[in-house]
């Protein structure tokens, strides 16, 4: 190599360290070799191999070494006297990762001890309460007497809306929370409880032996585990918890007073927010996990095709009827509830407006049940669509009686029976219900907007009408008897109701109501002014009137009174033990089963006026008895599974019209599919029909029947806009629904043969006259038929081949029949009272007079038999709304013994004696809905 090849100074410097470094690298190596040799070191290397294919196998190993080093830095600042802030914000920023580790450091402060857990809370209220003002203060007096509330919209603008008032912790999410930032508000609350041993939220507590305990949950959710589970961070395990107890949480939750039951028992001097977490779950799962009920319940099998257990019966789809059908479905058993209403949920969705429980939570209960294969068959009044019996016969192994409580209770006051004095079933049903504030609707309701409204009672119901009536633009008064203190509704609804401008007048009973003499309108109240005496047997004061009185103005009377029990299924079946107020009686303490075996009951309909959760739990422990219960054989299951779903079939087939022909003009006939109503029907019953959504329920007389064919006949007259409607439709079109037969049949005696019953039908009279007098006819007895029409073109039924002379050429001269014709075209000139007059001046003796047709004409004939003593009934389709008995909307007003009383024409009736109606009071119920029917008429250009 040569001078000029000699590598420079920094290239000569990098070879000599090359070379140095290889010496001490062989050097380490030999070293290395001879260390391996060693016992340690070859342990070493053993340990971690292992770790390595440990950390191959299960990555998050790795990971959790670098939690546990963090969970040890985060305990360290739980030892420090304060939180840091910068520490608050970021561990409330893992918090929000919504991962395993903010679940651990869920789980973490959870675990801490009361001081660190108030350590937390104080940190969490000063660094995090201008991010979410609800915490502000929340470490004053914590856990004892602090609490996050729910999101409650403000009272001016709920008032003018129907939508929901108090929108739980998940209403946070309005004000742009996340629904992460909402779990943590939940978890804040959760963290709260105490874990008391003896759990009184959810057992109550014991007073004394051999009696029941005071508070706790009806439905015994396992509240202190709920509570863990969510404090822990496990939402979806809460949930699932909750379902195991009760499938409608998010309806419970909302509805019971959980201030006289699980909270009342809380030991904090402000109690845990156990209903806003209970409903708070299933609304978040919905969130978290769209369509997990469907994946949820994929695995169940339907337990009609399984044939694996015995078809039961649940009578009313109420929250006891629900909770009974979701957890025999959830146990294999095939169940079928029956509804008399077009729609599913009974009270909860009738009785309770959507700004309290929206109807979407009750068609979610619904679908839970129809994923698990239970099935419903609604516009099916047990008790006289079919019996209890009826039941048993078709298939179905036991039955749960879940009817509510029924009849509106009325003051019977003077003045009770004028106009826009009605019952709040009535009124809620109208709006809730039939939806009669909405102008796609045909369903009347009373001109709410600018009217003065008074509301009768303290209760629930009277909030829910009050607060209904605010929402449609009423002066809003709620009068009542005792003072704001004693008023049994829930303190929340009336705190609501006065915040949202609704006037309290405690202290005031109504002693009368007074009439606007030209319309017949309610227009004003007199009051009682009461005071308070000794508590009654409710354990309030007494109150009692101080002789003083004062007036005040009404266009709208509500009474909210509560409710008597329905007769219909004591009715018709006897073998039911009732109480003397007509609630159905348990056959022991501990059972509810009723004295029929085989027929268990719960809810209003045992208790009378009760809650929804009591229903609940009431329908919960009938589920349990059921299941518990299962003695039939298998090759008898299958028959019985056969049959019960054969019969739901059959009862749930769509109401079509088969056949149509023209009587008159206006006057349409209809043969409508309707089997099991046809099974059923007597003579002088009546049905509800159900035209189509968004139509009225209409009240129509049935025509005829044919139980082979599974066919009833009824003939329409073109009135108001329903009936129009119903009259275009055509055969092979459906109707929305119908429901009976309802009503009492005609009560029908053999009588002497020289005797007659008389038959005075005007106008539509005819159709139902027909049946009645058939069955008297059948009967042995002598029928007299006065049949008035306006002219002989208006006639129907009487040409040869007809009805009538088909029952004229049967029963030959045991049928006299008389026409008459106002105009004289026909028969008799004038009206069908003067036929009958001619009859009772020759002394023909008259067995019963049944007047049918225009109430003026009913009303002509009965002031025409009373001087000659011939008893005489009237057949009464005036104003309904269910048919059932539950609105009280077809009030007759009657006086016997001189009192006048209120008979319902679907209960007591429709078949009322004349000689005790007061016309002069009901007859103008007849103009109730004169104008709103105009209206109508007039927005669909008829």
């Amino acid at each position: 190599m040569s001078a000029t090849d000699t590598p420079p100074r920094s290239s000569q410097d990098d070879v000599l360290r090359w070379v140095g470094a290889r010496t001490a690298l062989d050097a380490t190596r030999e070293e290395v070799e001879a260390l391996d040799a060693t016992p340690g070191v070859a342990t070493f290397r053993h340990q971690l191999d292992l770790l390595e294919r440990r950390l191959v196998a299960d990555p998050r190993a790795f990971r959790d070494l670098f939690i546990a080093d963090g969970m040890a830095a985060v305990a360290w600042e739980f030892r420090q006297p304060e939180l840091g802030r910068d520490f608050v914000l970021r561990l409330w920023d893992m918090l929000l990762r919504d991962d395993d580790v903010s679940t651990l450091l869920m789980r973490f402060v959870w675990d801490l001890p009361l001081g660190k857990k108030r350590l937390f809370v104080k940190a969490v209220d000063a660094h995090l309460s201008d991010r979410y003002p609800m915490v502000k203060g929340l470490a004053t007096d914590w856990p004892a007497g602090s609490t996050i509330p729910p999101y409650v919209r403000d009272a001016d603008d709920r008032a003018e809306d129907f939508g929901l008032v108090n929108k739980g912790y998940l209403g946070y999410m309005d004000l742009g929370y996340t629904r992460r930032e909402v779990e943590l508000l939940v978890w804040l609350e959760a963290i709260r409880d105490k874990q008391c041993s003896d759990a009184p939220c959810e057992l109550g507590v014991f007073l004394e032996a051999h009696q029941p305990p005071k508070f706790g949950c009806p439905v015994k959710i396992h509240i202190p585990t709920m509570m863990e589970l969510l404090g822990t961070g496990r939402f979806t395990e809460a949930l699932e918890l909750l379902h195991s107890c009760n499938p409608l949480p998010n309806v419970t939750g909302r509805v019971c007073p959980q201030e006289l039951q699980c909270q009342a028992a809380c030991l904090h001097k402000t109690s845990m927010q156990i209903g806003q977490l209970e409903w708070f779950l299933p609304e978040r799962d919905k969130l978290a996990h769209p369509g997990a009920d469907a994946a949820r319940f994929a695995s169940f099998p339907n337990p009609w095709t399984m044939a694996a257990k015995p078809p039961v019966a649940i009578v009313g789809s109420g929250p006891s009827g629900l909770i009974n059908a979701y957890l025999l479905a959830a146990e294999g058993f095939p169940v079928t509830v029956f509804e008399a209403f077009h729609e599913l949920g009974g009270v909860l969705r009738y009785g309770i407006p959507e700004f309290r429980l929206p109807n979407e939570l009750i068609d979610d209960v619904v679908r839970k049940i129809r994923l698990l294969g239970g099935r419903f068959v609604t516009n099916f009044v047990v008790g006289k669509t079919a019996s209890l019996q009826d039941l048993r016969d078709a298939g179905f192994w036991k039955i749960f009686v879940g009817t509510g409580a029924g009849l509106p209770m009325f003051m019977n006051v003077p003045g009770e029976h004028l106009l826009n004095v009605m019952s709040a079933n009535e009124f809620l049903t109208r709006v809730n219900l039939m939806h009669a504030d909405w102008e796609s609707t045909e369903t009347p309701l009373p001109f709410v907007r600018g009217k003065n409204v008074l509301v009768i009672g303290g209760g629930n119901t009277a909030m829910d009408a009050a607060r209904t009536s605010r929402r449609l633009g009423g002066h809003v008064t709620i009068v009542y008897r005792r003072t704001r203190a004693e008023m049994p509704a829930r303190v929340e609804e009336l705190e609501h109701a006065l915040e949202e401008g609704i006037a309290l007048l405690p202290l005031r009973s109504p002693s009368e109501f007074l009439a606007d003499g030209s319309t017949g309108f309610v227009k004003a109240a007199t009051l009682d002014v009461m005071e308070l005496g000794e508590p009654d047997a409710s354990g309030r004061r007494r109150p009692l009137s101080t002789g003083r009185t004062e007036q005040v103005e009404a266009d709208l009377v509500i009474m909210a009174l509560g409710n008597s029990s329905n007769p219909i299924i004591k009715d018709s079946e006897p073998r039911i033990d009732v109480s003397r107020w007509g609630t159905i009686n348990l056959a022991a303490d501990g059972t509810q089963q009723t004295t029929l075996e085989g027929v268990y009951s719960g809810g209003d309909a045992t208790r009378g006026g009760s809650t929804a959760i009591n229903a609940a739990g009431d329908g919960q422990a009938a589920a349990r008895e059921i299941i518990g219960d299962v003695d039939v054989p298998h090759a008898e299951v299958t028959r019985m599974v056969e049959a019960a779903h054969g019969y739901t079939d059959m009862a749930a087939s769509d109401a079509v019209i088969l056949a149509k022909r023209n009587l008159s003009p206006g006057i349409e006939e209809l043969v409508v599919r309707a089997p099991v109503i046809a099974r059923s029907a007597q003579a002088g019953q009546f049905v509800r029909v159900f035209p189509r959504l968004g139509g009225e329920l209409i009240p129509l007389t049935l025509a005829d029947w044919d139980a082979e064919a599974g066919t009833v006949c009824l003939v329409v007259q073109a009135m108001g806009v329903s009936s129009i409607e119903m009259n275009a439709m055509q055969p092979g079109d459906v109707l929305a629904g119908i429901a009976g037969p309802l009503g009492r049949p005609s009560d029908v005696h053999r009588y002497p043969d020289d005797e007659t019953v008389v038959f005075t039908a005007g106008g539509l009279g005819l159709p139902p006259v027909y049946p009645i007098m058939r069955e008297h006819l059948r009967l042995g007895n002598h029928v007299t038929l006065i049949a008035g029409f306006r002219t002989k073109d208006l006639m129907f039924w009487t040409a040869d081949g007809e009805r009538v002379a088909a029952l004229q050429a049967e029963f030959g001269d045991r049928l006299e029949v008389v026409y008459a014709t106002n105009d004289g075209s026909y028969g008799v000139e004038g009206f069908v009272t003067r036929p009958l007059g001619e009859m009772l001046e020759a002394g023909r003796k008259i067995a019963e007079v049944v007047t049918i047709g225009p109430p003026m004409m009913m009303r002509g004939v009965s002031d025409l038999t009373q001087p000659y003593g011939v008893r005489t009934v009237a057949s009464l389709n005036s104003i309904m709304v269910d048919a059932t008995g539950m609105c009280g909307a077809c009030m007759v007003p009657v006086v016997i013994d001189g009192k006048l009383v209120r008979k319902h024409a679907c209960i007591d009736g429709p078949e009322i004696d004349s000689h005790l109606i007061d016309w002069d009071k009901f007859l103008p119920r007849f103009g109730l809905f004169h104008a709103q029917e105009q209206e109508a008429r007039t927005r669909h250009g008829l």
